[in-house]
């Protein structure tokens, strides 16, 4: 039925499990995965009496969300690898994550975005996580929530 499955990870302890749980599925329907990873912008900072300075540069800033990128779909591909299931990975810098996960789920050709009921994005996503809503809410491809 479904042929490629995108998964969107953060790196979560809940996304990591996801990711074992989309690799066992694909491995069951023979499908192939694309692991994909919203590389976060560079914060704008505010100066100002009291502000804290930051000393990043928007450069450095972007290796290392490249960095962390990389070492969150490697071991994701190394998971695949390891259970046979043909897999490949992509990243895209975006503040907007949701509209970042459904882009490169289109543009990849996706059939089934499988993902986290929720991950690292804080108070306001503790029963079905924001990213999941909205995705949830704007894809017209068909969207597996694993719990």
């Amino acid at each position: 039925m479904f042929k490629h499955i995108f998964v969107p990870t953060d790196g979560s302890p809940l996304s990591q499990e996801t990711v074992k749980r989309a690799i066992s599925f694909a491995s069951e329907a023979g499908a192939r995965i694309t692991f994909f990873y919203a590389k976060p912008e560079y914060p704008v900072a505010f100066y100002g009496e009291g502000a804290l300075i930051d000393p990043t540069t928007p450069e450095k800033f972007a290796k290392m969300a490249q960095q962390q990128a990389d070492e969150i779909l490697g071991a994701c591909a190394k998971l695949a690898a390891a259970a046979n299931v043909p897999c490949g990975t992509a990243s895209k810098t975006s503040d907007i994550p949701f509209e970042a996960i459904i882009a490169a789920a289109e543009a990849a050709g996706a059939d089934l975005i499988f993902m986290a009921s929720h991950g690292r994005r804080g108070f306001g996503g503790l029963l079905l996580g924001s990213e999941t809503q909205k995705v949830l809410t704007h894809s017209k491809i068909p969207v597996l929530v694993y719990r």
